[in-house]
């Protein structure tokens, strides 16, 4: 079965653009590393809790929008074999990030349900 590795994170408005060229560079590279599907969402419609929401989980400045995205992956050795050769050196760890990575929420997560057309 697939495994979904997911993020949250606030990215300052302005620097949309930066993000998505950003995310475009690295996305590649989880594909070429064994990726099948990466999706990258801007907030559009993201309301407020009365007691949590995405942007009080990333302490989302009003100036920031919440992106959230996720990665399938074909199962869990994959990732994490990703995972290891991303970290173990490259260019993308010494740019400057268009975001407060200390701000961004990730995890790995294994499908309980999985609908839709193809299943």
């Amino acid at each position: 079965m697939s495994y979904i590795g997911g993020v949250v994170l606030p990215v300052p408005t302005a620097n949309k653009a930066r993000y998505i060229e950003l995310a475009k560079r690295i996305d590649q590279h989880f594909i070429d590393f064994g990726a099948v599907r990466i999706v990258e969402c801007w907030e559009d419609d993201v309301p407020d809790g009365k007691q949590t929401d995405f942007r009080r989980a990333v302490q989302a400045k009003p100036d920031e929008s919440v992106v959230f995205a996720w990665v399938e992956w074909p199962d869990k050795a994959t990732r994490d074999a990703a995972m290891q050769k991303m970290h173990s050196g490259g260019d993308q760890h010494n740019e400057p990030m268009p975001f407060d990575m200390k701000r961004l929420i990730f995890g790995g997560f294994t499908p309980v349900v999985d609908l839709g057309k193809g299943q």
